[in-house]
């Protein structure tokens, strides 16, 4: 729950059940995808009783943390756990992501920035990278990732279209060496650096990136980055004119 002090559970086998219900709140988790996402293929003979013996025990953890009735509800063929609109930092986080992304489409460029870094402030922090083991929990983890990453691209590009470049270029390094396969980043750094007057260091930017596509995927960059390579190597204008858009 995004609003209140963090809790945290001593059993490693409750906390992947809890994460994996919290993973799927709202909807059933059968017991066979439990106990799959806590053992794998070598569950114990007793597994079924063992997932019953761990809700008991995150329904008495539930209550001690002041809750008057536990969210775990049974539900044929497993539980689900029940939460209220905006109680999960995940959901909240997928509404600003999209309040973000449709602000930057309509061109409110500064509503799309505060939306979207309040977005990244929620996911900021996960306790669930140790307890990927399992598709649930896993799924989830690669989703938000991803998410996040989606979410990180449309900030830089509407910073970028604010005309925030020397703002963003140390940034935007940074997430060309966190994430050296993904184009966008490469694109938007060379921009950046080209309206910094780093013409350069731009050019320089975009060999690096082509010799990493094309050792890593046998790839040469993807059409945006090339018209971009190509407006600097011609001084073209409208690389500047987008920085007041």
């Amino acid at each position: 729950m995004h609003d209140s002090e963090p809790v945290f559970l001593s059993a490693r086998k409750k906390e992947i059940v809890l994460a994996s219900l919290l993973a799927r709140a709202n909807h059933v988790v059968s017991l066979e995808e439990l106990i799959s996402e806590i053992w794998g293929g070598n569950s114990p003979l007793r597994a079924t009783t063992a997932v019953h013996v761990r809700i008991c025990e995150l329904r008495k953890f539930l209550r001690s943390c002041g809750m008057a009735e536990s969210p775990i509800v049974t539900r044929s063929p497993g539980y689900f756990i029940h939460v209220e609109p905006g109680e999960l930092d995940a959901h909240v986080f997928s509404r600003f992501a999209e309040e973000g992304r449709a602000a930057a489409r309509a061109g409110a460029h500064h509503e799309a920035v505060e939306k979207l870094r309040s977005a990244l402030e929620l996911s900021q922090e996960t306790a669930l990278g140790g307890l990927r083991s399992g598709p649930i929990i896993n799924g989830f983890v690669n989703w938000l990732d991803q998410a996040r990453l989606d979410c990180t691209e449309q900030w830089m590009e509407s910073e970028l279209a604010l005309g925030r470049h020397r703002d963003a270029v140390g940034r935007l390094y940074s997430l060309f060496s966190q994430h050296p396969l993904h184009e966008a980043f490469h694109r938007q750094l060379i921009l950046a650096l080209y309206r910094c007057d780093r013409r350069a260091d731009a050019l320089h930017v975009y060999q690096v990136a082509r010799n990493t596509l094309r050792e890593e995927l046998g790839l040469e960059p993807c059409l945006a980055t090339r018209r971009v390579h190509h407006a600097i190597l011609t001084a073209d204008d409208h690389l500047y004119a987008r920085a007041s858009a």
